[in-house]
């Protein structure tokens, strides 16, 4: 299967839409909503909210970027930033990159309610696990977005700073702030 632009718009649509209501469910289902905050002091939570929208901001923007502003061809040169020219797979790295971060984001707040319910020995590890392939695929985006900067990509400034802005809440806040803070 040859993964397309119009595929990828598709795949981000219907899976935004799945972490936004895997994200109402599971608040819903909580007990205790600020339980969820885990070791992150109350105080923190004032810092830290506003990111969440800086980073919903760089999402869209990246998001708006390389899917809809740039020229569908360049979708396709786009390469990782150690490799000297493009094989015409970026398609398939954008798909990858953008898998690895809206799929367990899907998952993470289940994840976090599982073992917040039943605390078993692993369950720290899933949690933490998922949380780390959200950061992997911001990066992998990041990455993405670096190596369109450096072969002068129309918009790719805008792609970068999308993905700074999402790295501060996905990478920072959420990989390692939340995970080492988080009463395991």
């Amino acid at each position: 299967m040859k993964i397309t632009r119009q595929f990828i718009r598709v795949f981000v649509i219907v899976f935004g839409i799945l972490i936004l209501l895997s994200y109402v469910y599971g608040v819903a289902r909580a007990e205790d909503g600020m339980a969820l905050w885990g070791g992150i002091p109350e105080s923190w939570t004032k810092f830290i909210v506003p990111y969440m929208f800086v980073a919903a901001f760089g999402w869209l923007i990246y998001w708006w970027t390389i899917l809809y502003r740039v020229d569908a061809s360049v979708i396709d040169e786009l390469r990782w930033p150690w490799q000297t020219s493009s094989d015409n797979n970026g398609a398939n790295r954008l798909f990858l990159s953008y898998f690895l971060f809206m799929v367990p984001s899907m998952l993470w707040l289940e994840s976090t309610l599982f073992h917040m319910n039943n605390n078993y020995s692993w369950t720290p590890l899933l949690v933490i696990g998922i949380l780390t392939l959200v950061s992997i695929g911001n990066i992998m985006l990041g990455l993405l977005a670096y190596s369109a900067v450096k072969d002068g990509v129309k918009g790719a400034k805008v792609m970068l700073l999308g993905a700074v802005l999402l790295s501060i809440q996905c990478v920072i806040f959420d990989g390692l702030v939340w995970n080492i803070k988080y009463p395991w």
